[in-house]
């Protein structure tokens, strides 16, 4: 699931070195944190949160194959 979320963001942004997951293992559900550059932001919002929440929902189907629930944070940059 992992390994999904970075592809996606890497395809999306200008700068792929700046893309950061984290995954935290809570029970039976799995939490990924997405940084990327405060440039990309954007990409990887999209308009009114479509492309995140589409990234949302691949996640969500990805995990369910799994039997799992996870969740995707879009972590602001600093």
């Amino acid at each position: 699931m992992q390994e999904l979320i970075e592809y996606i963001a890497r395809s999306l942004v200008d700068d792929p070195t700046q893309v950061q997951v984290s995954q935290a293992n809570r029970g039976p559900a799995v939490e990924l944190r997405l940084r990327v550059a405060k440039e990309d932001m954007g990409r990887i919002i999209g308009k009114n949160g479509r492309v995140a929440n589409s990234m949302r929902i691949l996640l969500r189907v990805a995990s369910a194959r799994e039997g799992k629930r996870a969740s995707l944070d879009i972590v602001e940059p600093r």
